[in-house]
């Protein structure tokens, strides 16, 4: 095994550090998933209101071309998700982020509705879809036994993002206008990330002479070993055999569903209410900054515990704050709102990210991963729509967000049902 490693070589590591080079892949994929933001609702969401000054479009329209957008970035998920296994990560990487940078400047020049569609495509498909799912298959090469503190820290990339990306947005599109703002987010991912993607990532371990976890190589009198954690790899059609299998990909579509309906609609839920958009802004922005230091709890509390429970306490978590949002008619209770998002979503976010690479293995994650990544990015994309039509029929957000409340009350049942698959099928 351990020549077998060696032969495995084809690089050195890009730079010296004293601790184990996995974690700056890490924080790589921490920076990857922040840059995704300019796909992500949270960042979008702040665009609506402003393509609705210009153009005259009404909500229902955005929100279908958002939703139809999103579906067929999702359906090509699972061929990403394939390509990553074949090209590696720090390929599809580099291609990605360079691809997203296009997307955004050709955000900046929309005009119309073919337009807008296009560009909802392009930052759903490179920055929601493409961007958050290769970190997602990278970590998981690099750590096992400490993956979930490794994927915890990844996150502080997506909260930081969350709460960054819905301010600075707001303030650049009011000093400079809405085309300014998409050419910055370009520019910045293509001087900045990219050639960090390309100088310093490197698809697993192996590939510059390490293990995971930075286990060390022992010797003995007569041989030399690896000390590796042993886990199944499942194929994706192995997995497709199991029970566990599609009740995960059920549980990855609820959050994906009812959190971006949420965000996209939710300056506008909050102005239903009486509320200011700076505080949906801020309740933005809160959920992210106190889901960071949930999100490194449950990463710990995920190299302990079963995931699949953890995403119970995430769906009862779910519930109880589309109750709160319900009776949200003061700053006090989306104040509350926001922090018990953010509380779920550190816990949702580590668990749905640990889960698939702890139940399935590492070996063909990307083509796992972009499958799950494919329902969860369809989820989203019915997510806005059923809000505008809700809006457009009754005038408010109440019975959409009372029609909500079945999918993680759903979600309860089936994450608890999603045990580890034990059965070998060799």
């Amino acid at each position: 095994m351990a020549q077998l490693a060696k032969q495995k070589v084809v690089s050195s590591t890009p730079i010296q550090t004293p601790f184990y080079y996995g974690w700056v892949i890490v924080m790589i994929g921490s920076m990857a998933v922040f840059f995704s933001g300019p796909g992500q609702t949270y960042s979008n969401a702040v665009f609506i209101d402003f393509y609705l000054a210009d153009f005259g479009w009404n909500r229902s329209v955005i929100s279908s071309i958002y939703s139809t957008a999103t579906l067929c970035a999702g359906l090509l998920m699972m061929i990403v998700g394939r390509y990553i296994d074949k090209y590696g990560q720090r390929f599809s990487m580099v291609f990605v982020a360079v691809a997203l940078a296009i997307a955004c400047l050709w955000n900046s020049m929309v005009t119309n509705i073919a337009m807008l569609f296009i560009g909802f495509f392009l930052i759903r498909l490179f920055g929601q879809g493409s961007m958050s799912l290769v970190p997602n298959t990278l970590i998981p090469q690099w750590f096992i036994e400490k993956r979930g503190r490794a994927f915890s820290i990844m996150a502080i990339g997506g909260f930081v993002s969350s709460a960054v990306f819905p301010i600075i947005n707001l303030w650049m599109i009011e000093q400079w206008g809405w085309q300014f703002t998409w050419r910055v987010m370009g520019i910045v991912i293509l001087v900045f990330f990219v050639p960090l993607a390309y100088f310093f990532v490197r698809n697993k371990p192996e590939d510059i002479g390490l293990l995971p976890d930075n286990k060390q190589i022992v010797k003995t009198k007569s041989k030399e070993a690896d000390v590796v954690i042993e886990e199944k790899s499942w194929t994706l059609a192995e997995a497709k055999k199991t029970r566990t299998f599609w009740l995960l990909l059920f549980c990855v579509t609820i959050p994906a569903l009812v959190n971006t309906g949420l965000t996209f609609h939710l300056l506008s839920i909050f102005t239903e209410s009486s509320l200011s958009p700076v505080l949906a802004a801020t309740v933005l922005s809160l959920m992210a900054i106190i889901g960071f230091p949930i999100s490194i709890f449950s990463g710990f509390l995920a190299d302990k515990m079963q995931a699949n429970y953890m995403l119970v306490i995430a769906f009862i978590g779910q519930i109880l704050y589309i109750l709160i949002l319900l009776v949200s008619k003061s700053a006090i209770l989306a104040i509350s709102f926001g922090v018990l998002w953010g509380i779920v979503g550190g816990v949702e976010r580590i668990a749905l990210n640990v889960i698939w690479p702890n139940f399935f293995g590492r070996k063909y994650i990307g083509s796992i991963k972009g499958l799950a990544m494919s329902v969860m990015v369809i989820g989203s994309a019915f997510g806005p729509l059923p809000f505008g039509v809700f809006y457009d029929i009754f005038g408010g957000y109440n019975e959409i967000l009372i029609v909500l409340l079945i999918f993680p009350a759903l979600g309860v049942v089936a994450a608890y049902l999603a045990k580890k698959p034990v059965v070998d099928l060799q």
